[in-house]
């Protein structure tokens, strides 16, 4: 869970102050203390730390706070407001150039995962409309170039490549030729890494940014190597002068120091976040939702999006219909599941769902079940997904070998699909009530 360790410390701190009808200095004192050492150990930066301390205590010692009828929500207030200011108050978009190609550099260690964040990002490009072009810039790491060539083909996005013979500002020379002759919009450069920041990796990258002129260069860092991820991207602003930040495995880090600290410390944004290992997990960073989510609010408007990304209009209004009529199937719950698995891990959308992250804290969100269930209805016939009354007690035993599962646990699929059905029915019922200003009836949820 992302800023897990972080998120559940300033909670509890500042649900302290929020139970309370006053708060005197020594209240808020005693928070701040506790908001600090959660910020240590969370690895942020000992500066950054303490500047955002200083500037959350100067707005809440302030009379409107200690004198407020509500004064532990105003303090969650100004730490939300200080917090999203800290990761840039705003997300930070790729500007394109005006007349195309935009050129993007990406830049960064070995192992941040440059080749691999390369192709996330011209997938979401070409989700954008664009028409992107990945460059093999990579020479020296061994299957660098086929890697490049690999996710390129995934994304379905051309890859420009003249093996690991040439120079590196050759290569980005020729490729950004051969985009520009193929009416590619925006051109994405997969540089090499080190194991650390040495001289001939930056005069390369020098000579890169000297020779192809990129409107972005930007960085990917490691968010799970915490404060180290900070020093790399002061290192690489200093020498190279970067545009924004790319955090990967952003999913990974449960104290989020690298998140907190590198847009304060460079003055550069980030940009995007890896929030997984698929070609889509990369999302635009948004600094006002993820302090909403650290400070357990949720972030509403990311599921929305998800949702908008993965549903299907069309598909929803006939869903509607066949929840009204009681004719939702097995096929209708199936493809529902895969659009709900479509949209990323179930932990981390329920992390979105405000409140939802602390009380389903302790429960365990098992994916396999839902691989379970999906390989049970695959196993039934067509005929059985259409009316699964039809299903006695010989077919429950051959849908459960089929499916490596066991009798119980189809008998509690079907079970719960019944009691799902007849829910839907019902508040479908109440909703056509209501719209005709009848007197509604709470739903039965008996035997």
């Amino acid at each position: 869970m992302v800023f897990e360790g972080l998120a559940e410390k300033l909670q509890n701190t500042l649900n302290k102050l929020k139970g309370k009808g006053k708060i005197s200095e020594k209240d808020l004192t005693e928070a701040m203390r506790e908001v600090k050492l959660a910020l240590l150990e969370a690895d942020v930066n000992f500066k950054v730390v303490k500047d955002f301390i200083n500037k959350v205590k100067e707005r809440a010692i302030g009379a409107d706070v200690l004198e407020s009828l509500t004064p532990g929500q105003q303090v969650i207030k100004i730490v939300n407001e200080e917090l999203t200011a800290l990761m840039g108050s705003t997300n930070s978009k790729i500007i394109f150039a005006s007349k195309p190609p935009t050129i993007i550099m990406l830049v960064g260690l070995q192992g941040a995962g440059k080749t691999t964040t390369s192709g996330k990002l011209a997938g979401l490009m070409k989700k954008q409309g664009k028409r992107p072009l990945l460059i093999a810039g990579d020479i020296y790491r061994p299957a660098a170039i086929k890697q490049l060539e690999v996710v390129g083909g995934q994304v379905e996005v051309p890859v420009f490549t003249m093996g690991d013979k040439q120079n590196p500002v050759d290569i980005a020379k020729a490729g950004i030729e051969h985009g520009f002759r193929h009416g590619n919009d925006v051109i994405i450069i997969d540089t090499a890494g080190r194991l650390h920041i040495d001289d001939n990796l930056m005069g390369e990258l020098q000579g890169i940014k000297a020779t192809v002129k990129p409107h972005e260069i930007l960085l990917v860092v490691d968010a799970m190597t915490g404060q180290d991820a900070v020093n790399v991207a002061e290192h690489f602003n200093e020498k190279l002068g970067i545009d924004g930040v790319i955090l990967t495995k952003l999913d990974g880090d449960t104290r989020g120091g690298a998140a907190l600290s590198v847009r304060a410390v460079t003055n550069k944004p980030i940009k995007f976040a890896a929030m997984g290992e698929k070609l889509t997990d990369l999302e635009p960073f948004h600094p006002d939702r993820m302090a909403s989510r650290i400070l357990g609010m949720g972030d509403v408007l990311s599921l929305i999006e998800k949702a908008q990304e993965n549903f299907d209009a069309k598909k929803a209004k006939e869903l509607e219909s066949k929840i009204r009529t009681q004719q939702f199937t097995f096929d209708d719950f199936l493809d529902q599941l895969q659009q709900v698995k479509s949209m990323g891990p179930l932990n981390q959308l329920l992390e979105m769902i405000p409140g939802a992250g602390k009380q389903l804290k302790n429960i365990d969100v098992d994916e396999k079940e839902l691989v379970h269930i999906q390989a049970i209805i695959q196993s039934m016939t067509k005929a059985e997904r259409k009316d699964p009354s039809v299903i006695n007690g010989s077919r429950r035993k051959r849908i459960a070998a089929g499916s490596g599962t066991t009798v119980q646990q189809v008998n509690r699929l079907l079970k719960q699909f019944d009691q799902t059905r007849k829910m839907m029915k019902q508040f479908a019922d109440m909703e056509k009530t209501m719209k005709k200003g009848g007197k509604m009836k709470l739903p039965f949820f008996g035997k």
